[in-house]
């Protein structure tokens, strides 16, 4: 399980793009969106740096999480 903290996704139209990036970055992973705490929940074998730098890529001011 990987976990991202992004600030700037406020919305449930940012949580739909944050879920494009991610899906796009690690396909075949499950992607579970908390968006009152501004979390991402990845769950498979996703690469935590690759799907890291797709979310900056795409101008979401992503950080690893804490679980």
């Amino acid at each position: 399980m990987t976990r991202f903290h992004i600030p700037n996704m406020t919305c449930g139209g940012c949580a739909k793009g944050v879920t494009a990036t991610l899906r796009e970055a690690a396909p075949g992973t499950t992607v579970a969106v908390d968006l009152d705490r501004r979390i991402v929940t990845l769950e498979g074998s996703a690469d935590a740096g690759a799907a890291l730098a797709a979310l900056r890529a795409d101008g979401w001011e992503a950080a690893p999480a804490s679980p």
